[in-house]
């Protein structure tokens, strides 16, 4: 069920239309200034991975936390881009029978199926450089610093230190590596690094657009944690009750594999007011914005709500 007010499915439903036509100019076979050629394998493979529908929510984020601040247009657009081609890279490869080893994804083969493995890491490995390019361009900011300041956050949000190292500890926690007992903050720990710290980052990218004070910035990375986390508990929620068929990927993995979850050990009564719980902090942490950030407030109920 989504949030109930028409202007934030309006709002999303939008975004997502901009995005998708971005990411299709993005992803045109006509080389780019600089380039030599792009290869048409790679560049369907490549459309295949990002252009396969999705709500862009964390484009979405990063275009509502900049219009906080008054900075619209290309920038944040582009931002918005580069986080989902990010995250997009993130699926491909999370999804190779060395990763999770699944067959679908949003309701279509995945790409190392569609493909074959060598092209979906090519894929993955073009995805992750295309979204610093684009932070990267003159055409996302003019400003030096602020293009920096992007690619810096995107980096560690999505590396070692974030989304990389949390899919380690991910693979760990199957026994890959050793014991694969996780308690409470473990699983806590994992889950803000492999899912929570891309999420923050697209919140954090509006205000770096917007030119927020460090007050601010603060205040909104403090929304975002919040909202990726609520994010996981609700992505684990739906894994053990909703259908494969709703999802259009495989459900119950983490069962399969003996993964705890905070739905395991919270239980499922605990993981619904670990929700709201989080919730209520991602909606406090925007109190000083004031009903400009009414947008923001609903994108985190959503994020609990949704049923796919």
């Amino acid at each position: 069920m989504t949030p109930s007010t028409s202007t934030f499915t309006t709002r999303l439903s939008d975004a997502a239309e901009i995005v998708e036509a971005s990411l299709q100019a993005l992803l045109a076979d006509k080389a780019a200034p600089g380039e030599l050629a792009r290869p048409p394998r790679l560049m369907a493979a490549m459309r295949h991975a990002t252009l396969s529908g999705g709500k862009r929510l964390r484009p979405f984020l990063t275009l509502e936390a900049a219009r906080l601040f008054g900075a619209e247009g290309q920038g944040p657009l582009r931002a918005g881009c580069a986080v989902e081609l990010l995250h997009c890279y993130s699926l491909v490869h999370d999804d190779l029978p060395s990763m999770d080893d699944d067959d679908m994804r949003r309701g279509r083969p995945t790409v190392h199926k569609a493909f074959d493995e060598a092209t979906a890491i090519l894929v993955g490995d073009a995805l992750q450089t295309l979204a610093f390019e684009v932070l990267a361009d003159p055409a996302t900011a003019e400003d030096a610093a602020i293009r920096a300041d992007l690619v810096l956050g995107l980096a560690r949000a999505s590396g070692l230190g974030g989304m990389v190292g949390g899919q380690l500890l991910d693979l760990s926690a199957e026994g890959r590596y050793g014991s694969a007992e996780l308690g409470e903050a473990d699983v806590r720990l994992l889950q803000m690094m492999k899912t929570g710290a891309i999420l923050t980052f697209s919140v954090e990218a509006g205000a770096i657009l917007g030119k927020a004070d460090a007050a601010a910035r603060q205040k909104l990375v403090a929304y975002g944690r919040a909202l990726g986390a609520a994010f996981q508990v609700a992505d684990d929620i739906l894994d053990r009750e909703a259908s494969a068929e709703a999802l259009g990927k495989r459900t119950g993995k983490d069962q399969e594999k003996g993964k705890a979850t905070l739905v395991d050990l919270l239980g499922m009564d605990g993981a619904r007011s670990e929700c709201n719980r989080l919730v209520a902090a991602a909606e406090a942490a925007l109190d000083d914005f004031g009903p400009h950030a009414q947008i923001l407030r609903d994108a985190v109920r959503f994020v609990v709500e949704r049923r796919v």
